[in-house]
């Protein structure tokens, strides 16, 4: 049985990956540690686990790895302490807020020999998946263009303080998009350029949209937008759609249109019922496969650092109003 830890509930998506682990038949969720006692232990009672105040006893638990769901910018420190203790880790995207801890956090991994995955569940998307198979036996031709979408609900609390989140819907949504692009094309970014503000969410104190255009060194060119647009009344969380042109047809791809829609008198407004994959499910069991292989994950900390080069670079470009190169 691998023995996985959750390193806080600051993140939204840490209760959802402690219900996968319920589901793995080879893993438990085995024990939590949060900055915020209150925070851990509601959730500790709330999954039936240990929680443990001081983070070194958390460690030497008997885990065999941790997923990592604090603010990003401590990201580095909790991935840098999992690697000193042996322990694998699925880290929450975006990968840091710097360059500098992004590198610091691989290269932590790497001379402790233990796995660093990224959170990227739309890699395990069906969608996605037969997308970047389609473009690989060049169904399309080669690809041209392409028009994305990241869409979501605003989250709250500190995903809007940049100390702690490093920025806004860019840096919330630009991570996703650049890391599917590069999977399914197999190609890097060259160049970006982005204008961002606070559009919709009166006096929040840091961008909730972005606009964003791309050059892949395939020479694809790609528009991007990215925001907290969603509002509380809308289904889900947000979207993420690529509109793809190539040089013998298209494809339009919307990675979580396995669903039904529901109108419910009960929740007072329409809802998703999902009947296909459990994106982050596939990549929570993705992430215990490789501690008991012995192999790395399927988005590693690389993946990472160069979805955040693409971020960051969008956030200089809309600094200095012109196009960054990478």
């Amino acid at each position: 049985m691998i023995r996985i830890g959750i390193m806080s509930f600051a993140h939204v998506h840490a209760q959802s990956y402690a219900a996968c682990l319920d589901k793995i038949p080879d893993a438990q969720l085995a024990a939590i540690w949060d900055d915020k006692p209150a925070r851990g232990r509601r959730a500790a009672r709330e999954n039936g686990v240990p929680f443990f105040k001081k983070l070194d006893e958390f460690l030497a638990s008997g885990l065999q790895g941790v997923i990592v769901c604090s603010e990003n910018a401590a990201h580095r420190a909790h991935v840098e302490a999992a690697a000193r203790a042996g322990l694998g880790v699925l880290c929450e995207k975006p990968i840091a807020t710097t360059l500098t801890d992004a590198r610091a956090m691989i290269a932590a991994c790497a001379q402790a020999k233990v796995p660093l995955g990224i959170a990227f569940p739309c890699r395990f998307a069906t969608p996605l998946l037969e997308t970047r198979e389609r473009l690989r036996r060049g169904e399309i031709g080669k690809l041209l263009a392409a028009a994305c979408t990241n869409n979501g609900q605003y989250p709250g609390g500190w995903f809007a303080d940049p100390a702690q989140s490093g920025g806004g819907a860019v840096m919330d949504h630009t991570v996703h998009v650049a890391d599917a692009l590069r999977w399914i094309t197999g190609s890097e970014f060259a160049r970006v350029y982005c204008a961002c503000g606070n559009k919709i969410h009166e006096g929040l104190g840091t961008d909730d949209v972005g606009s964003l255009q791309l050059e892949m060194k395939n020479g694809a060119l790609i528009t991007h937008v990215a925001s907290w647009d969603r509002p509380e009344s809308f289904p889900t969380w947000g979207d993420l759609t690529l509109d793809l042109t190539g040089s013998k047809g298209s494809l339009r791809v919307d990675a979580f249109r396995q669903k039904i829609d529901v109108y419910s008198d009960a929740l007072g407004k329409g809802a998703w019922a999902g009947w296909g994959d459990d994106a982050n499910l596939a990549l929570v069991r993705d992430f215990v496969a490789s501690i008991r292989k012995g192999r790395a994950p399927a988005a590693t900390g690389n993946d990472g650092l160069r979805a955040l080069e693409v971020t960051l670079a969008a956030y200089r470009s809309a600094q200095s109003g012109k196009p960054v190169a990478l």
